[in-house]
């Protein structure tokens, strides 16, 4: 039987969702608790890799029970897992799927948020950016509604990947200005690359500061070289948020 997990998690103490040889990852943690609780090695598959110090508002990974005689309790589960795990990992819920069911390659689409300040603050420096200077996010919305405009970018991708294709479709590219001097960048695709939202981030800056205009950032993705993007952005400003099935 396969069953789904919906979490989230805070990512600042951890090497990434992935288990890493060296470092605590989310996967290991709940890998363990899973297996405590029910008695068995379990391994999940989450919906994907979060980087180190990133963070999930909502975050779905998968595994298999396959002791049917002794039915998995839903309810009782998440509460269990919530008392075992460390307070950073949160479990919303667990729920019987379809064995067909994959955590990450039956989603269809996820959704991330980065977050900007511009006004040094004591209070946002854990979840948020501190960029200091004057910023154009008109012509970084502008810049960031080319990329609905294609499909490869391996320009904002992690290099020496295993993935077989760089090749993403993005819904939804956009700067919104969540209080003074707070911005929300909200971006939506089929699939993400390693490193993908952060390099764009970095790259959409560099438009803001007026260092590249948004023809050479459409150049950027044309090139398909990660040495033509931007630098990467800090990891602790960003949110998996949601992920549709």
């Amino acid at each position: 039987m396969r069953f789904f997990i919906t979490l989230s998690y805070d990512g600042t103490n951890y090497h990434g969702w992935q288990i890493q040889p060296n470092g605590n990852s989310v996967q290991e943690t709940i890998q363990k608790a899973l297996s405590t609780l029910l008695r068995q090695s379990i391994e999940i598959v989450g919906a994907g890799r979060t980087d180190a110090g990133v963070h999930a508002k909502m975050m779905v990974a998968h595994f298999d029970w396959e002791k049917r005689e002794c039915p998995v309790d839903c309810s009782q589960l998440v509460y269990k897992l919530n008392k075992i795990l460390p307070p950073d990992i949160a479990v919303q819920k667990v729920e019987h799927v379809e064995d067909e069911m994959h955590a990450r390659f039956s989603a269809t689409s996820r959704t991330y948020h980065y977050f900007i300040h511009q006004r040094k603050s004591p209070f946002l420096k854990a979840y948020s950016w501190y960029v200091y200077g004057n910023l154009d996010f008109g012509k970084m919305n502008e810049a960031a509604s080319t990329l609905m405009e294609y499909r490869d970018f391996t320009s904002f991708s992690k290099v020496n990947t295993d993935t077989k294709t760089n090749d993403c479709t993005v819904t939804k590219a956009i700067w919104e200005e969540t209080a003074p001097d707070e911005w929300r960048f909200t971006i939506s695709a089929n699939r993400f690359l390693r490193n993908m939202v952060r390099a764009i981030v970095g790259t959409l800056v560099e438009v803001g500061r007026g260092k590249m205009s948004v023809e050479q950032f459409r150049q950027v993705i044309e090139k398909k070289n990660r040495c033509s993007a931007g630098e990467s952005v800090p990891g602790n400003a960003l949110f998996l948020v949601d992920i549709k099935y």
